[in-house]
């Protein structure tokens, strides 16, 4: 029997591979990641408009007997809701398979709220936590129910901080034609003669929105802990700043390892800046969006350590009256203290029993 080799190796030429097989990117990935994001975003939208639009009804209900604690409360939550309002805008970039197909301007409100909500956020704490130190360890109180109005001032000028450290987003975040991807990019865009402002308003960031608060914050923790070797007294506070920093300090670590690359390669993609590759972005992205789901995140903490707003909530939702007067947040911001150790013993029963209670 004759073996016939002449299909095989009639043919010695040499062959051209990248002329007939063109290797493409598989997309299921990218396309899968942006749908993951799209389903979070939606949960987190859903989530945050519930929970922060029950606690804004039960503080309309509550307008009679408003304290200073409603009053810090109403403007963290009004903090939120810009955050939450711009997360479809993010989800649909997402899912575009990131592409930001809007205006300019929106490209702009979104990166200015995502920074402002977190300054207000921070600087707010910072209020509350440092009038609970001075009350508790320096027997002073800033914030009192005869001086109401400082409060509203104190948030304005925390409005009016937080819109000015948020300057450059304003300026420099535009609606880029990326030519190499095709697309459309939501993106910090720097010119060559601009660079520096990167480099500014991330050490702004850095020391004026988050190291200098986020010391503060630990400092009055600690010295309240310390002098009352508890925590049930500043427990929601308490649980305020820790929740705070376990949904923005990633965002602010993966900036700063970013702020270090760029101001060592001192190289801005040729002007471009805000947008790095690899695994940093992703990491961006995935911090970011952690930091936007603090965002419904707190409301539910309120219904689950503040047993009067729980029970004010629930007797909105039945239609029903709720005679007590008590705080709802349990901050003590602007709360006189008593004077008489019988009432002292009686409100530490009350508590202890409503606790109690809860635990059950």
């Amino acid at each position: 029997m004759d073996v016939v080799l002449d299909g095989i190796f009639h043919q010695n030429g040499t062959y051209d591979y990248d002329e007939t097989y063109e290797y493409k990117d598989d997309p299921v990935p990218e396309h899968s990641s942006g749908v993951w994001i799209l389903v979070l975003y939606s949960a987190v939208l859903l989530v945050g408009l519930l929970g922060n639009g029950l606690l804004l009804a039960v503080l309309a209900l509550k307008r009679r007997s408003w304290t200073i604690s409603d009053t810090f409360v109403l403007y963290l939550s009004v903090a939120d809701v810009p955050l939450l309002v711009m997360l479809p805008f993010r989800a649909a970039q997402a899912t575009q398979n990131c592409e930001w197909c809007f205006k300019e301007v929106l490209c702009k409100i979104s990166g200015a709220v995502f920074n402002i909500s977190f300054y207000f956020g921070i600087f707010l704490l910072v209020c509350i936590t440092l009038d609970r130190y001075l009350s508790i360890i320096r027997a002073t109180q800033f914030y009192s129910l005869r001086k109401p109005w400082l409060a509203h001032i104190c948030c304005l000028l925390l409005w009016l901080s937080s819109l000015i450290l948020a300057i450059p987003d304003w300026i420099f975040m535009v609606a880029w034609k990326d030519p190499a991807r095709e697309k459309t990019l939501c993106v910090h865009k720097y010119s060559q003669s601009t660079t520096d402002w990167l480099l500014v308003s991330r050490l702004l960031h850095h020391i004026l929105g988050f190291l200098l608060p986020a010391a503060s914050l630990i400092f009055c923790c600690s010295s309240i802990m310390l002098q009352l070797q508890c925590i049930k007294s500043i427990r929601v506070i308490l649980s305020l700043v820790v929740l705070f920093f376990l949904c923005w300090l990633p965002y602010n670590i993966t900036l700063v390892v970013d702020t270090v690359g760029r101001s060592r390669s001192k190289e801005l993609n040729d002007g471009l800046s805000g947008n790095p590759e690899g695994s940093l972005k992703t990491a961006l992205m995935v911090s970011s969006t952690l930091g936007c789901i603090h965002a419904c995140l707190r409301p539910l903490l309120y219904l689950g350590l503040c047993a009067n707003f729980r029970k004010r909530a629930v007797a909105m939702l039945r239609c029903a009256t709720v005679e007590s007067e008590s705080s709802l947040w349990e901050f003590g911001m602007g709360e006189e203290a008593p004077t008489d150790p019988s009432q002292e013993l009686e409100q530490m029963t009350s508590v202890n029993h409503q606790m109690q209670s809860t635990q059950w």
